[in-house]
């Protein structure tokens, strides 16, 4: 299996009515070395101001960025490139970044290559410590910098730690 960290930036709370602005994708492996990062278009006049702001990019720049179905077809170029089987699509919120993913994918491509479920980091740190109440982001390395790519491999670098140092059982 192939474990994708998956983060997003958007311009608002859900797709559709509003538009993600960027997002990034790390194999999961000791190197963190295969990555993926889209800047897309918006698809929707509506916009939030301050969730725009997250991204660190205006309004009039997303406006450049590239065609939503052109970077779907891309990422799903690239999991097919990087990927033997199925990949797993986990994050740190899944429910936020998996609803854009998904919802992308089958809009714009017609179909989704992770499949229909994903994981989420953070639930697992808590089972694994039996604590709902425990937050794994201090294990990251990469500052949290809301560049999909960087937040991504933060992450990326949490599972490594729950592997190595807490007996997580996962295979890539």
């Amino acid at each position: 299996m192939a474990y994708i960290m998956v983060d997003v930036e958007s311009d608002g709370p859900i797709p559709g009515d509003y538009s993600m602005i960027s997002f990034g994708a790390v194999l999961v492996n000791e190197a963190l070395d295969t990555t993926f990062y889209g800047q897309l278009k918006p698809i929707s006049e509506n916009y939030i101001p301050e969730a725009l702001a997250v991204s660190g990019h205006t309004r009039e720049e997303t406006l450049q960025f590239n065609d939503p179905k052109k970077v779907m077809s891309d990422f799903a170029a690239w999991l097919r490139r990087n990927c033997q089987d199925r990949p797993i699509f986990i994050s740190d919120n899944n429910g936020f970044d998996w609803m854009f993913v998904c919802w992308y994918f089958h809009h714009f491509t017609g179909s989704n290559p992770f499949g229909f479920s994903s994981q989420n980091l953070g639930s697992l740190y808590k089972g694994l410590m039996n604590d709902t109440f425990k937050n794994f982001k201090h294990l990251r390395k990469t500052r949290h910098t809301h560049h999909p790519v960087d937040d991504a491999r933060g992450n990326a670098e949490a599972l490594l730690t729950l592997k190595k140092e807490y007996g997580l059982k996962i295979k890539w």
